[in-house]
């Protein structure tokens, strides 16, 4: 039997029959997580030199606006999702000489979280968000080599500060399986960069989510449904199973059960 119980931000569903099967506990939200969320465009960075001797460039943009993109994730959720001209502004006005460079996010194991670069320019424009970062000398030259091949993407990890939400869409072109819509209007811009795998296999335009990609590699704890060994039983008799009890025939309000 599963039960929910509330709590805050959503609610928390606990599961067991008996002592010999597994707990798990999970949380079902009322809405998307907001923070540490990372979103990916499938498009190779570039690296260029402006001039003999000049430290490479590596330019691109890290996101585009009003593009819909699906969202399946097992942390945030199956929802469309959509970034507003204007999100990034308050962030790259405030932040912007917090915003570090990384490779994969800083989980990469030679390099770790050492900034790749220096922000060069990271603006907003009508297509999306623009970026320059002037790349230090020090970067080992496989990554070197890697990124003039076009073999990484470019990623950004974010918090998002407002939102609206549209739970019951009508099927659209864009949305043709009614799925609830988030639209960001404003977020905090944490880091970005390039990273290994920017997409999930088949994906050929817009923003995807790597967020649970991103969780199973990060060194805080799991998210992902929390398993427990069951208890040891002395030998002995089995136990005798307990019928559940019949709230329906009893008359009684039964609680949350999936």
């Amino acid at each position: 039997m599963a039960t929910l119980h509330p709590v805050p931000g959503g609610y928390e569903l606990s599961e067991s029959a008996n002592a010999s099967v597994q707990w798990r506990t999970v949380q079902v939200r009322k809405e998307p997580p907001r923070d540490d969320l990372v979103r990916s465009l499938p498009v190779a960075v570039e690296v260029r030199s402006d001039e003999d001797g000049a430290a490479p460039v590596l330019h691109g943009h890290l996101a585009r606006f009003d593009e819909w993109a699906e969202i399946a994730s097992f942390w945030e959720g199956n929802f469309m999702e959509r970034i507003a001209p204007g999100a990034f502004k308050k962030t790259l006005r405030e932040n912007r000489d917090k915003i570090r460079v990384l490779l994969n996010h800083g989980q990469d194991p030679m390099l770790g979280d050492k900034p790749l670069g220096a922000v060069r320019s990271l603006s907003e424009d009508e297509e999306g968000v623009p970026y320059e970062v002037e790349l230090f000398r020090g970067i080992p030259d496989l990554v070197m080599d890697g990124l003039r091949a076009g073999q990484y993407g470019a990623s950004f990890r974010f918090k998002v500060v407002r939102q609206d939400i549209e739970e019951e869409p009508d099927p659209s072109a864009h949305n043709p399986k009614a799925l609830a819509e988030r639209t960001i209007r404003e977020l905090q811009l944490h880091e970005f960069g390039p990273v290994t795998f920017p997409a999930y296999e088949g994906a050929t335009a817009g923003i995807r989510s790597l967020t649970d990609r991103f969780l199973r590699s990060d060194p805080a704890p799991s998210t992902e449904v929390e398993r427990r060994d069951p208890p040891a039983v002395a030998p002995g008799p089995a136990p005798t199973r307990r019928r559940p009890k019949d709230y329906l025939t009893k008359g009684e309000a039964p609680p949350w059960r999936l």
